[in-house]
């Protein structure tokens, strides 16, 4: 996690003091109460001096921000306010919401123009530097808001997939899929997809052998069977329905 201010990236060395930025900045423009704070910065210890503690990472925090010419007038960033701290900074302002934002849009407009689809959810996928909030804290909030990102990115090379199937990229497509069904062989839409680009670049038996490679995978790895989605589009390519190769 960092910083990029005047074409300058920066990084936080302490911790705490990254922990506390993280938190802020998910809520930016939106209080964040001192308790609220103390159990993402200590999330397994009780401290006697936990609001001391809070605050002299907080000072830490705007003398760094200052430094680096992002706060001229101190305690205008981070500001106090009601038992709380507050990043005073837009929404849009990180890229975790930026990212979100990016990602909707292209699911919405997946359907209605899959090519301005494409552009707004590879755009947001050059906002992705990594895995989310890696060194930003174990609080629950750091913790659950990374879940949240990485279950999104997921969705969004789903619908970066969907935007080759419905424009004739199928070729293309193939060995993204082929790597995302072995990184993420129990992620069925995957298999799914994999299935309909190879169909219909006329690799049949393949598609059919991806189905059973998943099968085997879910029984062996968790006890359980395909979902109704996937077994119903194995009988589909063993039908050859023309369906299959509709991209509407």
């Amino acid at each position: 996690m960092g910083v990029e201010h005047g074409g300058k990236a920066y990084r936080i060395r302490a911790k705490k003091v990254r922990t506390l930025l993280a938190v802020l900045a998910l809520n930016s423009g939106r209080t964040v109460s001192w308790d609220a704070l103390v159990g993402e910065l200590w999330p397994d210890k009780d401290l006697a001096n936990s609001r001391n503690a809070l605050h002299a990472n907080a000072a830490r925090l705007r003398k760094l921000l200052e430094s680096w010419g992002l706060d001229g007038h101190p305690n205008e960033l981070v500001v106090t306010a009601n038992n709380s701290y507050l990043l005073n900074l837009p929404r849009d302002a990180t890229d975790a919401t930026r990212f979100l934002h990016l990602a909707g849009r292209g699911a919405e407009l997946l359907r209605v123009d899959p090519r301005r689809a494409g552009e707004a959810l590879n755009e947001a996928l050059r906002l992705w530097r990594g895995p989310a909030l890696l060194d930003a804290g174990e609080g629950l909030l750091c913790r659950s808001t990374a879940a949240q990102l990485e279950e999104r990115l997921m969705t969004l090379r789903e619908d970066l997939v969907m935007v080759k199937l419905h424009t004739g990229g199928e070729r293309e497509a193939i060995a993204d899929l082929q790597e995302l069904v072995v990184a993420h062989p129990g992620r069925e839409r995957f298999s799914e997809q994999l299935m309909i680009a190879l169909y219909r670049c006329g690799r049949q038996s393949e598609a059919l052998d991806t189905y059973q490679r998943t099968r085997a995978w879910l029984r062996s790895e968790l006890g359980l069977d395909v979902g109704r989605s996937l077994r119903e589009l194995y009988q589909s390519v063993l039908a050859q329905d023309p369906l299959l190769d509709a991209r509407a």
